[in-house]
């Protein structure tokens, strides 16, 4: 072995050991704890059983939580697409000033906490609040609306707070683009429309599919909004997750739960993945 191999190995350990201690470690210990016994002075006993996954996959409710949790990440996802694509594109044709204005627009809500972006929601959607009052004054609603714990709240405040994560990674795949590309289509004819379906949709696709597998992620897991916003009447996995572990104290059916949300997403995310690079393989032939 030589001494560039050896400083290779060498310069690999934090990493490794990283991953090992906060991903490796904690993973193994939930599935083990998803197969305990529950406990009847203890969160778990000693014992092992399969009871806690033929719960989950007998009762319907669980069914139609993760159903719900799933659908409504891809709703986030899609919708996110939708926003961030003509901010990242002009992002993308930006200089100067121009640049790091729309740069520190994008940026700046991160530098702000969830709960303090969620508290500004139900504040504004409260049934007194300013959206409501605003609403009633212009003589567009006769009576406030109830749109504090709803779906739709719980998805328009995930958009906001995931937004930046799907507009970097197109804006990157964009900027990769030639501006020469687009110009030399429409010499050639093309619409403005077909330069953009034939020519810069397939070429942001290294940065649209990364940037939809981490809101997607990023939104299936998401605890804190659904709970502020989504409250009882939201139902979506990490809440009723949590619940489990520090509510009742259940640790090996929250952990069970958490296994369940972590496969099923595991199996969103890689047939999303075959899926678009087959698309991509379509673009570049």
């Amino acid at each position: 072995m030589t001494a560039k191999t050896r400083l290779r190995l060498l310069l690999c350990i934090p990493a490794i050991a990283l991953i090992f201690v906060f991903m490796v470690l904690p993973i193994t210990n939930m599935v083990e704890m998803s197969f305990r016994t529950p406990g009847t002075t203890d969160p778990f006993g000693d014992d092992y059983t399969l009871m806690h996954y033929t719960r989950i996959l007998g009762d319907g409710y669980y069914w139609s939580v993760l159903a719900r949790s799933l659908l409504t990440a891809a709703l986030v996802t899609v919708l996110c697409l939708c926003v961030s694509f003509p901010i990242a594109w002009h992002l993308s044709r930006a200089r100067g000033l121009k640049a790091v204005l729309l740069y520190a627009a994008i940026v700046s809500p991160l530098m702000t906490g969830v709960l303090v972006r969620n508290f500004g929601w139900m504040i504004v959607t409260a049934l007194n609040g300013p959206l409501n009052e605003t609403l009633m004054a212009l003589g567009i609603i006769e009576r406030p609306l109830r749109l504090l714990f709803t779906q739709g709240l719980v998805v328009l405040a995930l958009v906001h707070v995931f937004v930046p994560f799907m507009v970097l990674p197109i804006n990157n795949a964009l900027r990769n683009i030639p501006e020469s590309l687009g110009e030399a289509s429409a010499s050639m004819g093309a619409s403005r429309m077909q330069v953009f379906r034939d020519v810069i949709l397939p070429l942001s696709f290294p940065g649209i599919q990364p940037g939809m597998i981490l809101v997607y992620v990023l939104a299936v897991a998401a605890y804190v909004t659904p709970a502020l916003l989504g409250g009882q009447m939201v139902s979506v996995m990490p809440t009723l997750i949590i619940g489990e572990l520090t509510g009742t104290f259940q640790w090996p059916f929250g952990s069970a739960l958490a296994i369940t949300l972590s496969i099923s997403t595991v199996i969103v995310v890689v047939t999303f993945t075959m899926l678009t690079w087959k698309l991509m393989e379509r673009a570049k032939a």
